[in-house]
C-alpha cells in the first residue's frame, strides 16, 4: 500500500503544464480531429451561403436582362449545383471513416437534369449547365475571399 508521501510525489500538480500541453501551445502535436472537422463544417456551411447569395443575384440579374424562363432555367441548374454540393459534402466527411474513395453517384444529378433539358422544350441546357456551374464560382470566391483577406474568417 502507498503511503500519503509517494502517492503525492507520483500526482502531478493541475496548474503545472504537461508536456504534451506545453508542444500543443507551441504548435507541434496536430489538432483533434474534433477541431478539423469543425472547421470542415464551416466551411461547408461558407460555401453553401456564398453560393446561395450568388444564385439569388445571378437569378436576378438573368430576370432582368433576360427574361424569367431562362431565369428559372439558370434556378434549376444552381439548385442542383447546391444538392451536388451538399452531396460531395457528405461523401467528402465520410471520407476516411466509412469509405476509402469517392464515388462518382453525384455526376448523375447533373446528367439526368441534362438529358431531361434536352427532351423538354421549356427547359434550356446552357441556362441549366451555367446554374450548375455557380457552386464552383462561390468555391473560387471563397479561396480568393481567403487568400486576399485571411483575417476576414
Amino acid at each position: 500500500m502507498n503511503s500519503p508521501e509517494t502517492s503525492h510525489e507520483t500526482a502531478q500538480d493541475p496548474q503545472e503544464p504537461t508536456a504534451s500541453t506545453e508542444a500543443q501551445e507551441a504548435g507541434t502535436l496536430p489538432d483533434s480531429p474534433d477541431s478539423s472537422m469543425q472547421e470542415y463544417y464551416q466551411l461547408q456551411q461558407d460555401l453553401l451561403k456564398v453560393t446561395l447569395i450568388l444564385t439569388g443575384i445571378i437569378f436576378v440579374s438573368v430576370w432582368i436582362f433576360y427574361s424569367l424562363n431562362i431565369a428559372l432555367n439558370y434556378l434549376i441548374g444552381a439548385c442542383t449545383g447546391v444538392v451536388y454540393l451538399r452531396m460531395l459534402a457528405r461523401n467528402v466527411a465520410q471520407l476516411g471513416r466509412e469509405r476509402s474513395k469517392l464515388g462518382s453517384a453525384r455526376l448523375a444529378l447533373l446528367i439526368g437534369v441534362i438529358v431531361t433539358a434536352s427532351q423538354l422544350n421549356q427547359l434550356q441546357i446552357m441556362p441549366i449547365f451555367l446554374g450548375f456551374l455557380t457552386y464552383k464560382a462561390a468555391v473560387i470566391f471563397y479561396m480568393l475571399r481567403t487568400t486576399i483577406l485571411p483575417d476576414s474568417n
